[in-house]
């Protein structure tokens, strides 16, 4: 889906945009033009060590990639009500991965493969989105993904079954290590 280079030239966008915002200067300017105008959603998270310490999204296709990266590494800084806000100090420790969305689609249940799929669970205006990488990680099985994302969205756990609309998507995922960061310029 995305080059190296372009894979790269989003990670240091998000990095820029990150580091910007927790040390209060002026939001950088994202690159633009090729890869980075594709319309898509995208995920970005930040991780201290094995565990996550912000992640935030945008599901719908309606801007450019590197746009929306920029802003959710910005946002993630200090809006995901799940954290406090990032420290200057925290900086060298966090990672940043990006989940770059593929559009969703209604599918049956049966075609759900774990570590390939995303899930989003509606039901009248609730929703609840867990990204592919979760159930993999979790060891999850395909009932316990759709009961999580049920959870995510404030349903019951059982709602895939009575109802709620369920929807599959994919992912591009990749992110920084922290030993091998793409190079700021």
């Amino acid at each position: 889906m995305f080059a190296a280079d372009d894979r790269d030239r989003l990670l240091v966008i998000a990095r820029r945009a990150l580091e910007a915002r927790v040390r209060r200067e002026r939001d950088p300017v994202p690159a633009t033009g090729g890869a980075l105008d594709v319309r898509c959603g995208a995920f970005v998270s930040i991780h201290r060590g094995d565990e996550l310490r912000g992640c935030l999204g945008r599901v719908e296709p309606d801007w450019g990639v590197a746009r929306v990266v920029s802003h959710l590494a910005r946002a993630v800084a200090d809006s995901d009500p799940r954290f406090p806000p990032v420290s200057v100090d925290e900086l060298p420790g966090l990672s940043i991965e990006l989940s770059l969305l593929a559009p969703a689609e209604e599918l049956p249940i049966s075609e759900i493969e774990i570590g390939r799929h995303g899930l989003i669970v509606e039901f009248g205006r609730a929703r609840g989105l867990l990204l592919p990488q979760v159930a993999a990680e979790q060891a999850w099985d395909v009932e316990t993904f759709l009961i999580h994302t049920c959870l995510k969205a404030s349903l019951p756990p059982d709602a895939w079954r009575n109802g709620a609309r369920v929807l599959m998507f994919e992912a591009h995922v990749f992110g920084e290590e922290t030993e091998r960061r793409p190079e700021i310029t």
